[in-house]
């Protein structure tokens, strides 16, 4: 009975002893420092990175007017704020401010190869066509901001958002902001500031604003838009295709402005239009992409003017063609009949038109 005794207290006193054993490195497992993580040039660059992305994301707080959270004016609360963020193209969206600014639909990638049949056109858009109309539209209104094709291409170009600038449609010669500044802007001294020069040697700043009139070829003198662009049929779809490649302003010449011959009557060239500047197409996509055309059915509408300019939504005259012969311009092979040249431009659009069909058999 003593043994059995024994072994009891026995078995007791041991367990009690692995019973404290455990405790003690629970509470040694629970109060063990926490080494400080040392960060890599990686790990700080990745938060650095971080960290400024969050902060070039402006939030609501950060805009000095009350932030829009619609492009239309149905939604806007103050119309001051909603030209500001619309001329941003901003818009809020939670606690940030995102931007409405979109890119365009890029084009597929063709081979040469691929490539079955091509013809390459120039064409003329006349700004009296009632389908043109909307690129000749000029104006700042509340419910929707339009301008006219020929004032966004200018102030891209002299803002540095549109570099690809010719001044011929082969894209040979490229032109400076100066060079087109200089074709669409004339200043004039007038007779009595020449006097006033030929008396004191010079003029001061005040006479010089007073005694010189200034000419700018404006959208209301841009009678007539180019275009130049390829049609052709890529053999892996069997489909025709046209890609727009240069688009060109021509407009009356600020330097004829005002001018009178000696006859004292306006000079004969007043109303003869210029090749302003080309401009390679590709490169004013995102430009036009973020400019929405002018609807007279309406004006909330977001077609821009990437979309109807690769629609082909306008009304056109082909004036010349590479078709090997000469320069290809219809009125040199066809002179002094305007009426031909117009049965001309109507001939090739159908053959464009045969070069498809020819493709399919019935």
């Amino acid at each position: 009975m003593r043994k059995i005794l024994f072994l009891l207290l026995a078995f007791g006193f041991l367990g009690l002893n692995a019973q404290k054993r455990k405790t003690t490195k629970r509470k040694a497992k629970t109060t063990k420092a926490v080494q400080p993580k040392v960060e890599t040039g990686a790990d700080t660059a990745a938060v650095e990175a971080a960290a400024a992305a969050e902060a070039s994301t402006p939030t609501v707080a950060d805009v000095p007017e009350e932030p829009v959270n619609s492009m239309s004016i149905l939604n806007a609360k103050s119309p001051e704020s909603f030209r500001k963020y619309r001329e941003l193209g901003m818009m809020k969206q939670g606690d940030s401010m995102v931007s409405t600014k979109t890119e365009p639909l890029k084009y597929g990638f063709i081979e040469d190869k691929d490539v079955l049949k091509s013809m390459l056109t120039w064409e003329v858009l006349d700004m009296n066509e009632k389908l043109n109309q909307p690129f000749y539209h000029n104006e700042d209104g509340l419910v929707s901001q339009n301008k006219s094709l020929y004032q966004i291409l200018l102030d891209a170009v002299n803002n540095g958002e549109i570099k690809e600038v010719y001044d011929d449609e082969l894209f040979t010669t490229r032109l400076s902001p100066d060079a087109i500044a200089a074709r669409t802007r004339n200043a004039v001294i007038t007779d009595a500031g020449t006097d006033l020069i030929n008396q004191n040697g010079k003029l001061t700043d005040e006479e010089k604003k007073e005694y010189t009139n200034v000419y700018e070829t404006k959208t209301e003198n841009v009678k007539v838009l180019k275009i130049k662009g390829m049609w052709y049929i890529n053999k892996r779809d069997g489909e025709m295709k046209y890609r727009l490649l240069g688009i060109c302003a021509m407009g009356q010449d600020p330097s004829t402005m005002g001018q009178y011959g000696p006859d004292g009557q306006p000079l004969a060239s007043k109303d003869e239009l210029i090749d302003l500047f080309w401009v390679y197409y590709p490169d004013a996509r995102k430009v036009l992409a973020n400019n929405i055309v002018f609807n007279s059915k309406n004006l909330s509408t977001n077609v821009s003017y990437d979309d109807v300019l690769n629609a082909r939504r306008f009304s056109s005259i082909i004036y010349k063609v590479d078709n090997g012969l000469g320069t290809g311009v219809i009125k040199d092979y066809i002179p002094k009949d305007a009426q031909a040249q117009l049965d001309e431009s109507d001939r090739i659009k159908n053959q464009i038109l045969q070069m498809e069909n020819d493709m399919w058999s019935y």
